[in-house]
């Protein structure tokens, strides 16, 4: 919340005037964006992405997929921790089957909100790799919005610099060296329930900007 706040006051008063979308990368970044939309009168959604672990250091991404059938890989990566390409393919199967029950529990039916044309602002809670917010704007790109700015609390330089090649725009609180974890930089970095994703959402509806859910 207190990161949503703060990336709000950063945003150039001139985006409200686009009537843009927020989209909250589950499921940390969807209390970002809660007080992004609010900030803007905004629409809500939620979008699912699901970081591949690696095996014995789960926090380690070796990639990501997205809603959409996006999957992006660190191919270095996985060449210099030597991951077996049956080894992946399982992690890649397990993680679909949990984005694709994810889908299922946020949006109980819903579709997405239509973004063709309009100015979406992509939250989430920090970066560490990037991979999950690369997968989120590979599988955004598709749907040819006008304009995607990335709202980051905290990101290593390098990964920032990534993420700016791939948008029109990033705000962004802090890119502190050395970074060590997202989480480092959060005095209460309690994952999100699904639960309070829903809420979330709901809130959002409550004032009558019409997300999808």
């Amino acid at each position: 919340t207190a990161a949503g706040m703060r990336l709000a006051a950063q945003l150039a008063p001139e985006v409200a005037q686009r009537q843009p979308i927020v989209l909250g990368l589950a499921r940390g970044g969807v209390p970002v964006g809660l007080e992004l939309a609010r900030h803007l009168q905004a629409p809500l959604d939620v979008f699912v992405v699901r970081k591949l672990g690696a095996p014995s250091q789960p926090e380690l991404a070796l990639g990501a997929l997205a809603s959409g059938d996006v999957a992006v890989l660190n191919r270095e990566l996985i060449e210099i921790l030597q991951v077996p390409g049956d080894t992946l393919q399982r992690i890649i199967a397990a993680e679909r089957e949990e984005l694709e029950r994810r889908e299922a529990a946020y949006r109980m039916g819903a579709p997405a909100l239509d973004i063709e044309g309009r100015t979406v602002i992509v939250a989430d809670d920090g970066l560490a790799t990037g991979a999950s917010m690369r997968a989120a704007l590979t599988a955004l790109l598709r749907a040819r919005p006008a304009e995607i700015i990335a709202a980051i609390p905290v990101a290593p330089p390098e990964t920032l610099l990534a993420i700016r090649q791939l948008v029109d725009d990033v705000v962004c609180i802090a890119t502190p060296e050395p970074f060590y974890s997202v989480g480092a930089w959060y005095a209460d970095f309690t994952p999100v329930s699904d639960q309070e994703l829903r809420q979330a959402l709901a809130e959002a509806r409550s004032w009558g900007s019409a997300p999808c859910l």
